[in-house]
Order: structure tokens, then sequence, then C-alpha cells
């Protein structure tokens, strides 16, 4: 009688089960392996819980040394970066000690025109963390009962980054893009609710100061039946991060309050008419449309430089995963070589300086130029080019502001 195959884990047949893998000198079953997959995904979720003393924490000017290698210029932004990532860090660590002196969080929040910078802080800073880390766009976030997103989907986004470890996501750090487009739509009293604006800063409130909020898992609005998860925002730090279009207006009122007499005129001839971020203030923002107690939640408030033609030159060629580099690289993948004559980068930033689209033109001009040689040369036999001004300009020369911002 032929001996009937049979699992060497829980002894049952092959017509005991769905399925019956071989092995070397065994057999498992499917049940088996099933069970055997839940124990090795709970024994490594075990280990990997943040351990913050084995964190390797970089100190401030290690930490814009890594930014630097990214991000060209913005040496304050970074600065600010820097000095609140390392004392999140800190804040973490002192946990347990027995001290009177307790540390509070410092979030922070970015000011800057378009394309200068803000979102790719906050990217290049994700990827030397060792907490986690996730970018959220506030432009998607209504109250409850509209259409769009609950506030606490913000935490979703933390809690998914850190493979649902309340623990780890506790200690994190979230980016919250596009602050600017929740500000209060005005002044007057209306007879509409501002949903997504003053509405969303009052629901942010609990967030940014620390408090114990209930989290959908898997994001999306919340419903009775649903199962949540409990996640305390104490440690968790928020950057902030907006454009604030025209808020170079409310800093130039403010600045010429004082239009009479000898004194006020000197100081106004001081001001950088070219650069009226380097002087924001809170109450700038609040006439643009925050509420006072998010201002007060977000103490560190910081600017970005607007890009002028030597920071916008040195962005096409110099960072590592500069524009230009890209591209090359792309047709070193096709094995073939891509070289750009000095001029045609000239060129290119030239136009960016026309456009006034900072950073982000630089790559929609590149775009525009090159779409033709990425469509015909990987199909061709040439194994190098070479891409000249004549050619560049060539190809911008049916082009406009307009189609570049579409």
């Amino acid at each position: 009688m032929k001996m009937q195959d049979k699992c060497s884990f829980c002894g049952r047949f092959r017509n005991e089960v769905d399925l019956l893998i071989a092995g070397t000198d065994g057999f498992i079953c499917d049940q088996c392996a099933t069970q055997a997959f839940e124990i090795v995904k709970e024994e490594m979720k075990s280990k990997s819980t943040l351990d913050l003393n084995n964190i390797d924490v970089k100190k401030p000017m290690e930490i814009k040394a890594f930014l630097d290698q990214y991000v060209v210029g913005q040496d304050e932004a970074k600065k600010h970066i820097a000095v609140a990532v390392y004392n999140h860090y800190k804040r973490l660590t002192q946990k347990g000690q027995d001290d009177d002196v307790e540390i509070e969080k410092s979030n922070i929040i970015m000011v800057g025109r378009t394309g200068t910078g803000k979102t790719l802080l906050a990217r290049t800073i994700a990827k030397m963390l060792h907490v986690p880390f996730t970018i959220v766009d506030a432009t998607v976030l209504t109250e409850a009962g509209y259409v769009g997103e609950d506030i606490e989907s913000i935490l979703t986004r933390l809690l998914q980054a850190a493979d649902y470890d309340v623990e780890a996501a506790e200690k994190g750090i979230v980016f919250i893009d596009e602050l600017d487009k929740i500000a209060r739509k005005g002044d007057n009293p209306s007879i509409t609710r501002d949903v997504s604006g003053e509405g969303v800063q009052q629901g942010l409130l609990k967030l940014l100061e620390g408090s114990v909020v209930n989290v959908p898992p898997q994001g999306g609005r919340k419903h009775p039946e649903q199962k949540m998860i409990p996640v305390n925002t104490k440690n968790i730090l928020f950057i902030c991060g907006g454009a604030f279009d025209g808020i170079e207006r409310k800093i130039a009122l403010r600045l010429n309050t004082k239009v009479v007499g000898f004194n006020a005129s000197q100081n106004n001839a001081m001001i950088d008419r070219d650069n009226f971020l380097q002087y924001i203030a809170p109450q700038d923002l609040k006439a643009f449309g925050l509420i006072p107690e998010i201002i007060g939640r977000l103490p560190i408030l910081t600017y970005l430089e607007p890009l002028d033609r030597a920071t916008l030159r040195n962005i096409l060629t110099e960072p590592k995963n500069a524009i230009i580099r890209q591209y090359i690289k792309l047709f070193e993948l096709d094995g073939i070589a891509l070289k750009f004559d000095e001029e045609v980068y000239e060129y290119i930033v030239d136009k960016a300086v026309e456009f006034k689209l900072g950073a982000r033109g630089l790559r929609s001009i590149c775009e525009a130029i090159m779409t033709d040689l990425m469509y015909e040369v990987p199909s061709g036999t040439q194994k190098s080019i070479t891409v000249t001004k004549a050619y560049a300009e060539k190809r911008l020369s049916h082009l406009n502001a307009q189609q570049l911002r579409a």
C-alpha cells in the first residue's frame, strides 16, 4: 500500500487540505503556510518598532549639509528645518527622564513663492530621517460632512508611512503643503460656511497642539461603524508650507504705515522691494487669512528666497538629482550619450526668468525642448546627441508662458 503524502507540521493528508507544497524532505499545507506567514509578520513588526536609543541623530549642521546636496540656496529655511528636526529627536529621547523641564515641540511654517523649493525640502529631509514622515496636501481638506477629506486623514497617511505602528507614528513628522489654500476667504461674515478655509483651520488646531485623535485606518470619511485608531499628536512635528500668493502686499502695507517725517523716508529707502518676504511677520499671516490660534501653534516662521538667475543656473546642473542629470541618465539607459552646449543652459535660465515660473519652470522648459528627442532617438541608431542653442530656440519658438504653465 502506497504511503499518502501529508503535512510535516500538522499531519493532515493531501486529501484533507486544499494545497500541499513539497519541500526537500517534507511537505507543508496551505493552512500551515498562512499561519507561518502571520507569525513572521508579527515577529518582524515587533522588531521594527522605533528604537530611539539606537538612532544616530545627525547634528543641525550635518542635516543642512545633507540638504545642500539636493537643494540649492535657501540657507535660512534649511537652518530652521535642521534645528527643528534635531530638536524633535531630542524631545523624543527626553521622554522618561526625571526632569521638571518639558521641551515643547516647535512646529514650522515656511512661506515662499511657487517653485522656490518648499516641497523639495520636505521630500529631501524625508530621505535621511529615521522616523515616519509623510507629505499631505491641505487643498483636499474640508469640514466634516462636506465633500473632501476629513482633517484626520492627515494622520492616516502618517500611519500608513509607519506601517500602522501607532507608537512609531506618534513620533513622526508631517509636512502640510499648500497651507495658504485654507486661508479664511474674507474678514466679512457670510451666510455661507467657509468649509475648506477657516473650518479646516479650526480642525487643525487639535492636531498641531497635541491631543488624542481618533483616526480612520483607511482614510476617507468617518462613520459610526468604523473601527478607529487613537493617535496622540503630542510628539508629532508639523512642518507647514505655502506660497501665500499676494502676501507681499500685506507686508508692504505694514512696512509703509509711517509715511510722514524724515526718519520714515530713510527707513523706507532701506527696504529691499524685490524680496518683501524677508520681512514677514505673524501679523502678515493673520492679515492673509490664517486665524491667530493656528499662527500661535506654528511658532517658527521662515521664508524662502525668490530664485535669481544664478540660483536657477545652479539648480539646472548642480544638485545630485539636477534636471539635466536626469535627462543624461534617461538617455544613458538607452545607450546614448547626451550632451548640452553651455549656451543652452543660459537660454533655458533666460526663459525661466522671463516666464517667472521658478525652478518648476526649468523642468517645463526642458520638457518642451527634449520631448521630440526622447520620442525619436530611442528608435534610431545614433549613439551620441548634442543639444544646441539653435535647436532649443526652434523647439520653444511656438511656445509661450501660458503653455508652459499648463
